[in-house]
This record gives structure tokens, sequence and C-alpha cells, in this order.
């Protein structure tokens, strides 16, 4: 007996033993801190730091992980690659700067399509935190102008000027406390991942400003979004999941949710229109909208849809929004005249949107809620829905349910109801 309690009594130490190293081990990585100023970055604004900020992330990565800090400064950099278990720490008093030279993007593929290299970037990594207070800014003046004046057309469309900071087939992802802004395309894409929070930050880029999409989770699951304040050029949220005319196979976008948060300029929290592989089970919640162009925003085309639903918009309040709620299978324009089309795997099917408790003034179009003859909306609830606005909703091809919905149209009828439209009043 006593040999027993003698075995079990090491087997109870090494446990142990085993359990502290591991404690150790981890406190290590905690505790691990690579400065980029260690590694030559001079954090000037003029020098371009590129090689000493991919030097430390490849250091502070080939130790297992830990804090890449930049603080003190303004670090020019080219594209840099992010690696698992690295944590991008820009602090309060720094600025990660994109550098404005065509020549540091090379040319890539990204989201199934030629691309520029985004300025941060990571590929099938695991444990990925940016955060700090700072600021990551992508200098994007000089596309948006060359956008606006023509003058570089393989640069027009949003792939082929550099995207902010690309996530690709990454898992466990914190994105906190810091500011992206200015990007010379889409601001935030995480694509093909999984686990995904962002919250207590900003998103910033000027009205006219062009594709500077805040936040696009592409083909993404299990993405929270809260405390996020997005000021944009373009969609302020845009959830995607496969490109225009598709072949597929195209991963949906899934269980998603969007809380706490303030839009001011741009095109509103949209769903689409890039959804080939469809979207699920979304649920944005307790948002201020004012002075975006649209609200709650659900687009996609013959081209470009999929499985479209479930979705739960609540607790919202807008003022000044354009067109406070827009549902369409017509993106990105609707066609005078139109007929039923046959069905394919990029039909869009609309179904099950709820959207509760909105409240918005100073609308110019109270909504606009169209699918197309051969897919109509047949699931979506309006409930204690107010809406003050210049002219009234419009409805085709939709079946809405009504409970407590006021529409006041200072111009012309309150409700347009287009071919195949109903309202039952609950």
């Amino acid at each position: 007996m006593k040999h027993k309690n003698w075995t079990v009594c090491c087997l109870k130490t090494v446990v142990l033993l085993i359990a502290l190293a591991w404690v150790a081990v981890a406190s290590v990585w905690a505790e691990r801190l690579c400065d980029v100023r260690n590694y030559g970055a001079k954090g000037d604004g003029v020098t371009k730091d590129t090689l000493a900020l991919q030097k430390a992330i490849d250091g502070c990565a080939q130790q297992g992980g830990g804090v890449v800090r930049l603080a003190g400064g303004t670090f020019l950099t080219a594209p840099i690659e992010l690696k698992s278990r690295i944590t991008l720490e820009v602090a309060a008093d720094a600025t990660l700067l994109g550098s404005q030279d065509v020549a540091d993007y090379p040319e890539t593929v990204a989201l199934r399509e030629k691309a520029l290299m985004p300025l941060i970037r990571a590929n099938n990594a695991e444990s990925i935190t940016i955060r700090g207070g700072g600021v990551i800014d992508g200098a994007g003046k000089p596309w948006w102008d060359a956008v606006y004046s023509r003058r570089a057309p393989t640069n027009f469309t949003a792939a082929r000027r550099p995207r902010l900071v690309l996530l690709d087939h990454c898992k466990h992802v914190l994105i906190e406390n810091i500011t992206l802004q200015n990007s010379a395309s889409w601001q935030l894409v995480p694509y093909y991942c999984d686990d995904v929070t962002v919250r207590n930050a900003r998103i910033l880029a000027p009205a006219r400003s062009a594709n500077t999409d805040g936040i696009d989770p592409f083909s993404s699951t299990h993405v929270t979004i809260s405390h996020v304040l997005i000021d944009t050029g373009d969609d302020n949220i845009a959830i995607k999941s496969g490109q225009p005319g598709s072949d597929g196979p195209d991963a949906p976008t899934t269980d998603v949710t969007i809380e706490d948060c303030v839009f001011l300029h741009g095109h509103g929290m949209s769903i689409g229109s890039e959804i080939a592989g469809g979207v699920q089970r979304v649920k944005a919640t307790k948002i201020r909208f004012k002075d975006t162009t649209q609200g709650v925003r659900v687009k996609s085309g013959r081209d470009r849809g999929g499985d479209i639903g479930d979705f739960e918009f609540s607790d919202i309040v807008m003022e000044n929004v354009k067109l406070p709620i827009q549902i369409t299978a017509y993106y990105p324009r609707m066609p005078q005249n139109d007929t039923a089309q046959p069905v394919t795997r990029l039909t869009p099917r609309f179904h099950d949107i709820r959207i509760r408790n909105l409240t918005a003034t100073g609308a110019q179009q109270a909504a606009s809620i169209i699918s197309i003859p051969e897919s109509p909306l047949t699931t979506l609830v309006l409930d204690n829905v107010k809406i003050d606005a210049k002219r009234g909703m419009q409805v085709g091809n939709a079946t809405i349910a009504a409970h407590n919905l006021e529409v006041t149209a200072a111009e012309g009828e309150t409700y347009t109801l287009l071919p195949n439209a109903k309202i039952e009043r609950k």
C-alpha cells in the first residue's frame, strides 16, 4: 500500500512539473517583445523600414511568437507579412505608414483575381493580433486621385490598388484598439478566415475615396465586430463570399455579429454584392448611422448570388441616411424592363430577413426592396420600423410582413408596389 501511495505521489509530482513547465513557456511567449528598432527600424517617416519590420516579425515568429512593437515614430513601409502567434502592436505614439511608391506593391493573386500586394498580409496563419492604440495608414490618396481622374485605368478597380490588411485563410484573429485609415482600396479583409474579432477600433477614410470599404468579411465564419466607428468612402461593412461570374466552389460567410457600432459617411451595413457562395446567419444590432448613403443594405445580382438569408437587423437609429433600407437583386442597377430568367447556381435567393426597431429621419427615399421575378423575396419582416423621408417605399417581387410599420413621405405615394409585390399588415 505504501508503494502504491508513493507511486501516485510521484505521478502527481510529474504532472505538476509538466504543468508548471507549460506555464513557464506560455509566460515566456507572452512576455517576448521584439522592438522593431532593435532590428534597424528608424521610425522617421522618411526611411523605408520594410526590411527591419519583416526581420522583427520573422525573428519573433521563429522563437514561437510574441509582440512586434512599433513605438515613438512613423514607420514607412512597403508590404509586410504577419506570421502565426504574432501580435503587431502599434503604440499610441506610432504610425505604420504605407509607401506611396507603386513599385513597392507587386502584382499578385488575391481573392481569386489579379491584384496588388496588400500593405499587411497573413496567409494560413493563426493567433494573430493587431492592437496598440496607434494608426495604420495606407496613404491612399494618389490612388484615389488616379481613379477620379481616370489617369490610371489599370488601377481603377479595387483589386488593382493595394488593400490595407488582408488575412487569407487565417484562424483566431483579434484586431482591437487600433485605427486603420486611408487605404487605397478595401481596408480590412478577412478572407476564408475563422474566429475573427474586431473591437474598440476606428476605420477611417475621406467621404470621397474610392472603394475604401471598412471591413469586408469574405467567405469567413464566426466574425464579431463591436464598438467600431467606421467613416469611409464606400461600404462601412460589406459581407462577401464569391466573385461575380464565379465558377465555384465558393464558401459562404456565416455567423457574423455586428453590435454597438457607429457608421458615419459610407454606403452602409451591406451584405454583398459579391456573394456567389451565399451568406447566412448575420445579426446586426445597436448601430447608429449618420450621413451614410444607405443603411441596411442587401445587394446581389444574377451573376453573383446564392443562398442569402437568416439576417436580423435590430435597434437601429439613422440620421440623414439617403436610403435607410435597400434590398436589391439587381445590383448594380435595375433595368427598365425585365422578365423571369432561368434559375442558375448564381441566382440570388433572398430569404428570412428581419428588421426590428429601426428609426430613420431625414431620408431621401424610405426603402427600395426589389427582388427578381424568378426568385421573389417572400420572408421579409418589418417590425416597429419608422421612417421619415422625402419619398416613400418601393417594393417589387417581394412580400413584406409588416407590424407597426410607419412611413412618412413628403412627396408622392407612400408605398409604390411594382409587379408581384405585397405588404401584409399583421
